[in-house]
């Protein structure tokens, strides 16, 4: 599944978290002072952020980019060294780049989050009377907005274009190493889905789990200081009063719990999706059979394989009902909770409404960030059981023990022999 696509895959993504745990360090204690030197200083502390596209190709960020640059080629051209491999430039600049990719949409959120606060108290002072403004201010402001927005969508149009040849690309690497392996894993059972189906799934997931994982580091990096400076407006928390840092407790113990309980109520649902998987392939064979085998697909074999998929579907529903009311209930209180935590703040009036949109927004990353099991346990689910059949390709060729639930198989493929 990896070795296919990645030099070394298990030294490789090793050596890629301690580099970019090394890079972040490094960029965060002298990295980014380096700028001055080139002239492209950092903004100073206390510099108010810069709204608009503008913020972009600001000094700051155009040394960013160069830092970026240089840590992604000193660490492919390590590899292209140490272990060439066939889909190096896919597999690692592809990778840095999606990475990129993934910080700078991270950009774009901060950068809708510092429009909120002067944008929506301009709002406040129009409709209050305390403020007179002009409608070109206010166009201006909209189209400020839209700037940023234009950014977002023309990054996004081209991260689908470029996500989608690397995902193919790593289908194809898969394709081709089993491939060269078929006349060991043609006995496997569903061994021409697995290869067809399960590779392209395989990869798509991986892609956008892992995606999404960085995504939500990226995103805490960018939004906790954001809302640890926001959490000195808000005075106290609910029932619990004066808090130091109200904010931040507030998002790692919420999103902790959310995590804990659906994980403890969607135990059981990886090894249901597996199931399936299992029983809806031997149906399909023994319809691939039928079609040129009369003996073969005959009804009353047909509908005994049928039951046994009717009956897995109507297990994993099921267990889906109670999961899925805990997800939606856990998401939908989450999306008035910041709120709730500001209501004594509001009342006391120390918040305007500017500052009350940006605090939500910031919250909501933060929270996000922390919940990335919680997002994202139902595509875990299904990546777990892909993982499972595809495993049974790794140990044939690897001469390892197959999976139980395929030793099982071919145990009662040679007594129907």
């Amino acid at each position: 599944m990896f070795v296919s696509f990645f030099p070394k895959p298990k030294l490789f993504f090793i050596s890629a978290a301690l580099w970019s745990i090394a890079a972040v360090l490094f960029w965060f204690y002298a990295g980014r002072n380096l700028g001055a030197s080139f002239g492209m200083p950092p903004a100073a502390p206390d510099a108010p952020p810069i709204i608009g596209i503008s913020s972009f190709w600001s000094r700051p960020f155009i040394w960013f980019y160069i830092y970026f640059a240089l840590v992604s080629v000193i660490f492919a051209g390590f590899w292209f060294v140490y272990s060439p491999h066939r889909w190096q430039v896919w597999s690692i600049l592809g990778s840095a780049l999606i990475l990129f990719i993934t910080y700078f949409q991270v950009q774009v959120s901060v950068a809708i989050n510092d429009w909120y606060g002067p944008f929506w108290d301009l709002i406040q002072g129009i409709l209050s009377k305390q403020n007179v403004s002009s409608t070109g201010a206010l166009y201006a402001e909209i189209a400020t907005f839209l700037g940023i927005a234009l950014v977002a969508v023309t990054v996004s149009a081209l991260t689908v274009f470029l996500v989608s040849h690397y995902v193919f690309r790593w289908r194809t690497a898969m394709n081709e190493y089993y491939m060269a392996n078929w006349p060991k894993l043609r006995h496997i059972e569903g061994a021409s889905q697995r290869v067809q189906e399960d590779t392209m799934r395989f990869s798509t997931i991986v892609e956008g789990l892992g995606t999404a994982f960085i995504d939500s580091i990226m995103t805490l990096i960018a939004f906790m200081p954001l809302l640890i400076r926001l959490s000195t407006h808000i005075t106290e928390l609910p029932v619990l009063g004066p808090v130091s840092q109200p904010l931040v407790i507030a998002a790692i113990c919420w999103a902790v719990f959310g995590t804990v309980v659906l994980a403890i109520v969607g135990m059981k649902l990886p090894g249901l999706q597996f199931r399936n998987q299992r029983v809806e392939a031997a149906y399909r064979k023994e319809l691939v059979y039928g079609e040129d085998h009369e003996d073969r697909a005959q009804p009353p074999t047909v509908k005994e394989l049928f039951n046994n998929v009717r009956r897995n579907y109507f297990r994993l529903y099921f267990h889906y009902v109670y999961f899925n009311v805990v997800r939606y209930l856990y998401l939908q209180t989450n999306n008035i909770f910041a709120l709730v935590l500001m209501v004594p703040s509001i009342i006391a009036g120390t918040i305007t409404l500017g500052l009350l949109n940006q605090i939500s927004n910031a919250f909501s990353q933060v929270t996000s960030s922390f919940q990335f099991l919680v997002n994202s346990w139902p595509t875990i689910v299904e990546l777990m059981s892909i993982y499972k059949r595809l495993r049974a390709f790794e140990a044939v060729i690897y001469d390892e023990p197959l999976p139980e639930i395929d030793q099982r198989y071919l145990q009662t493929q040679s007594e129907e022999v």
